[in-house]
């Protein structure tokens, strides 16, 4: 369903390192070359739990003591007072798809945003709130980004940046409280979408678990859930790292 860019990323996120277990419905693997500050991350897809861990926390768990699964896995990170980040949704195109989008209403100005636009986009985040502006993180000097005009107004924008230095990229969106429903995210999705696939990157969208608007966007828009992403960040396991 999804491209091979998208598959063989994740794949090679979660079995690289050493097998600390491995079956049909969850696997483990102690990785020294996660990025600094990361002491683990957790992938649930449909059809598997993979899970990611530098090796000191690795030790630390003691997960070659017993038989594992992911209840277990749970229970010790519970056990050794071990915090979840708070798992992210992760949705992608369709294999195929992001290369054929087109804007819902083509009359409606969507175009890349340059640093001419630094005025527009100012005005923008001043029209925005603080929550807002640091959930979405558009940024006009991101790589890529993208905004939707009702007249001479941004009313929204869209940016993306390489992900972990793959050909992924990851995406964040904001709109106006005014102009929300009314089809201008959508297409600011498609717009920037079509293009980052034209330089060979898969788009990427990212959203917490409970944020309802922002999943019903990524339904919208044509984008299909891929799985949950999760990290493990606390002080004490930073310093294990």
């Amino acid at each position: 369903m999804f491209s091979s860019i998208i598959t063989a990323f994740w794949k090679q996120s979660f079995s690289t390192g050493d097998k600390l277990y491995s079956d049909a419905d969850f696997s483990i693997y102690a990785d020294a070359e996660l990025n600094e500050g990361e002491s683990g991350t957790i992938l649930v897809t449909e059809s598997k739990i993979a899970v990611s861990l530098c090796p000191p926390l690795a030790d630390r768990l003691d997960l070659n003591s017993e038989p594992m699964s992911d209840a277990i896995f749970r229970q010790k990170l519970v056990e050794h007072k071990i915090a979840l980040h708070g798992a992210d949704y992760l949705f992608y195109f369709p294999a195929g798809v992001a290369a054929s989008l087109t804007p819902a209403d083509p009359s409606r100005s969507v175009r890349r945003l340059t640093a001419d636009d630094e005025a527009a986009f100012t005005e923008f985040c001043a029209a925005s709130s603080e929550d807002d502006l640091d959930a979405a993180y558009v940024e006009l000097n991101h790589w890529l980004v993208f905004g939707a005009f009702d007249g001479g107004r941004l009313v929204c924008a869209a940016s993306m940046y390489p992900w972990q230095e793959s050909k992924i990229a990851d995406m964040g969106i904001l709109t106006l409280p005014a102009y929300r429903g009314k089809g201008y995210a959508r297409d600011t999705v498609h717009a920037i979408c079509k293009h980052a696939t034209s330089l060979g990157f898969e788009p990427q969208y990212r959203c917490q678990l409970d944020n309802q608007a922002s999943v019903e966007l990524a339904k919208s828009a044509g984008l299909a859930l891929f799985g949950t992403w999760d990290n493990l960040l606390s002080a004490a396991d930073k310093e294990n790292c």
